[in-house]
């Protein structure tokens, strides 16, 4: 069925919500990436399984949901009206939940949430601290609707944002509307969305005035799924900013880059632009207005330099994935020389909010230069790990504690690193500021697209330097000097600080090293890969100089400067170290302390990992 004008959209709308019973319960399954790999998949089976064995089918649906953002607590499960949150759902517990919480009217509490076994249960999904301190605009949808059904997302206010900029909104009044906003790109540069969508317009299209559109879905940060889960949850939001920006810039031909590895994304978003084209809101003349405008789907290599505007442009034309000068710019030349405008997956998404509550609803959140909220991926030496969605300003204390539920078994919070490899390691003293563009580039980091890495005391920040610094050696598409020699050097004297071989004047050579990379390097990729050094030396310069001067790892990392011992009046000779000693170097009679001969230990921490007493010491 072809939607030809916006009353047939609203038509659809109305007939889409009368046959909605909203007195019908709904077990909603979390269909994320995450959660299908711990085996939702398979507990949404089993539930209609049972629905079926115990004759209650016809009175309840079970939905298979995008992402709800709780990940380490998959396969999750929410049951409706009710608000009934179950998380770590397995396929044992599946009679029992349906027993009690629809046959009983309780819930099961064994799958209710608890930040520890030893706390209360917490019954409804809006009163977990996870959930209750967050605020959700971009991921409104993800975990209430089928990302599979256009239906389910016009039945919640889906492409009425469009319908209202097609048909009573000029090109202008969009872009000022989006600049009244205060919307920054949410890829990582923070450049002001409308700024960029004016220039593309503006600039000369050839003689078929052509102009393109992208939506850049190449997330190849460590640890970060934010975009992923937009497309995998919620594709439609991401469909409906693009075409919206389309018009409002002059486009008709737009394409979504979507890394390889990414495959239930580019399923649910292949199958967004296929609906959307059968109901007329992708192709010719969208909803009677005259205006014209498709998607396709390019999908990337895994090249991490791929999520840099110039060098994804590249890819999409078949060429190698490299950057180019910034002195050209895409908006005047970009895919195929012509007026291009980039823009990443969550900043397409928070163009229909904008377009359907107004600019002064989305600019009331936020601080002065960072409006609206801003997705994370919440990740590493935290409690809860998962997706969040948080407004712009929100401390990285009320983030990491309020939200992440703090750092587990009691150690001690070191540092945050955000923004991706080419982040900044931010330390506690600094817990306290606002997360906004600005304020986490005045710290030495930067946004990114919204990774953020938790790390506790037992991270050793040299060693998270050199990590980060051998993925970039790895990434870098070696087109410029100062990023592709100043990495392998970086690595070198990180390596060779790590292995107890460091010198005098190392740290100085790193800094003068990072320093060159950030102002000759040729994109922005080279000109901040050593934040991860620059920021470690800025606020853990003691650690380097442990390693260098004492030639000892405080954090007990390193293993070329760690010794393993015994203590001998903690051990209970329960001979678990033995059991698991690779190399034989443990010995000791059973309930009598136990020994570790230093020459054959090959340093594995097998022996640290399992002991029950905390016996094995590291120094």
């Amino acid at each position: 069925m072809r939607l030809e004008t916006p009353n047939k959209l609203e038509e659809l709308r109305k007939s889409i919500l009368e046959k909605q019973d909203p007195e019908k319960q709904k077990i909603l399954v979390c269909g994320g990436t995450g959660c299908i790999s711990n085996g939702s998949l398979e507990v949404a089976k089993a539930f209609e399984a049972e629905l079926k064995s115990q004759k209650l089918k016809a009175n309840v649906e079970v939905k298979i949901t995008g992402c709800h953002g709780f990940c380490e607590r998959g396969p999750l499960v929410v049951f409706l009206p009710q608000g009934i949150f179950y998380e770590r759902v397995d396929l044992k517990g599946v009679p029992k939940i349906l027993k009690e919480t629809l046959v009983s009217g309780k819930p099961h509490d064994k799958y209710l949430y608890r930040m520890t076994k030893k706390d209360e249960a917490i019954t409804k999904e809006e009163d977990i601290p996870f959930y209750k301190n967050q605020l959700r605009w971009v991921l409104r949808h993800n975990g209430k609707i089928d990302p599979k059904s256009i239906d389910e997302y016009i039945a919640q206010g889906g492409y009425g944002a469009l319908s209202k900029a097609l048909n009573g909104l000029t090109s202008d009044q969009i872009i000022d509307e989006v600049n009244k906003a205060g919307l920054r790109g949410r890829g990582g540069g923070g450049f002001s969305a409308a700024r960029k969508w004016r220039s593309v317009r503006d600039a000369d299209g050839g003689p078929d005035n052509i102009r393109y559109v992208i939506c850049n879905g190449d997330e190849g940060d460590p640890g970060a799924f934010m975009d992923r889960s937009l497309m995998e949850g919620d594709p439609h939001s991401v469909i409906e900013g693009m075409i919206i920006g389309a018009y409002a810039i002059g486009s008709n031909q737009g394409y979504i880059y979507v890394r390889m590895e990414y495959p239930l994304a580019v399923k649910h978003l292949d199958l967004a632009i296929k609906s959307a084209r059968d109901y007329g809101l992708l192709g010719e003349n969208i909803l009677g207005s005259g205006f014209s405008f498709d998607i396709e789907i390019n999908r990337g290599g895994g090249a991490f330099v791929c999520g840099e505007s110039s060098a994804l442009m590249a890819s999409i034309m078949g060429k190698a994935g490299e950057p180019r000068a910034k002195y050209i710019h895409s908006s005047e030349k970009g895919l195929n020389d012509l007026p291009t405008n980039l823009n990443n997956v969550e900043t397409w998404a928070n163009i229909p909010l904008i377009i359907n509550r107004g600019s002064d609803w989305f600019s009331a959140v936020g601080t002065e230069k960072s409006k609206g909220t801003k997705v994370f991926s919440l990740v590493g030496s935290v409690n809860n790990v998962g997706l969040v969605e948080v407004p712009m300003g929100l401390s990285l204390r009320k983030i990491i504690y309020d939200i992440g539920g703090g750092i587990p078994g009691g150690r001690k919070f070191k540092a945050v690193q955000t923004g991706g490899p080419s982040g900044g390691c931010i330390p506690e003293e600094h817990l306290d500021k606002p997360v906004d563009f600005d304020e986490l580039t005045k710290l030495g980091s930067m946004m990114g697209s919204g990774g953020m890495i938790v790390m506790d005391e037992k991270t050793c920040m040299v060693d998270v330097a050199k990590y980060f610094i051998n993925f970039l050696v790895d990434e870098s598409c070696g087109k410029c000097t100062p990023c592709r020699e100043g990495l392998r050097q970086l690595l070198v004297i990180l390596n060779r600080i790590c292995e107890g071989n460091g010198r005098e004047g190392d740290i100085e050579l790193l800094k003068e090293i990072g320093d060159c990379m950030t102002w000759g390097s040729l994109c922005a990729l080279g000109g901040s890969a050593a934040n991860p050094v620059l920021s470690t030396i800025e606020y853990f310069r003691d650690e380097y100089e442990a390693h260098i001067k004492e030639k000892k790892c405080p954090a007990g990392v390193c293993q070329d400067l760690i010794t393993f011992s015994i203590i001998e009046d903690d051990c209970i000779g329960c001979g678990r170290c033995l059991k698991v000693c690779p190399s034989s170097a443990i010995t000791g009679e059973k309930k009598k302390p136990h020994v570790i001969d230093e020459k054959l230990c090959i340093r594995c921490r097998a022996c640290y990992e399992v002991c029950p007493t905390d016996a094995v010491l590291i120094e």
